[in-house]
């Protein structure tokens, strides 16, 4: 099992204009973007629009080979809050939301703002411009977790966020 290969083909594409760095800085509130399915999945998206929300499922497809042998790292997103490197505790990838990473796969919740044929317009995406979509699922009430545990290393960090951003820093 352990030298299994899995092979998934991508049943669709993003579609944004905005550059990889745009994309990078909109981290939090993610981007409007169009998810464009391949014709021959468009019936899987037969009344999707009756949801608001959908969870995208994604290949991170710029992730280098060096990248994906990245076992552990630090939580680099509070480096734009002021921390330093040396503040920022050293963690499993599988604790982080990095990109760097053994499988490169992302999931994203998105709200759904338009469907046009086989082209999901979206917004809060956090994903570039040709990015291979491998899933799209509803986002519904039984998969929402209202009671869950963060580590106390998470929580310190959080403090560093501003207020919209669930931290307790209203000046960052």
């Amino acid at each position: 099992m352990k030298d299994q290969t899995v092979e998934l083909k991508p049943v669709g594409v993003v579609r944004t204009i905005l550059s990889n760095d745009e994309v990078r800085e909109s981290w939090h509130e993610g981007i409007d973007a169009e998810i464009e399915i391949f014709e021959e999945y468009a019936p899987a998206l037969d009344r999707i629009e009756d949801f608001s929300h959908l969870i995208v499922v994604f290949y991170l497809h710029e992730t280098t080979d060096v990248q994906r042998k990245t076992l552990q790292a630090r939580p680099r997103r509070f480096l734009r809050y002021g921390l330093k490197l040396e503040d920022l505790p050293l963690v499993g990838v599988f604790c982080l939301d990095s990109p760097h990473r053994p499988n490169p796969i992302g999931l994203t919740i998105v709200r759904l703002l338009a469907r046009q044929g086989n082209v999901l317009t979206v917004g809060g995406l956090d994903a570039f411009n040709n990015t291979p979509v491998l899933d799209i699922k509803p986002y519904t009430p039984e998969r929402c977790i209202s009671q869950f545990q963060l580590p106390e290393w998470f929580r310190l960090l959080q403090r560093h966020l501003p207020a919209d951003m669930g931290g307790s820093n209203p000046s960052a």
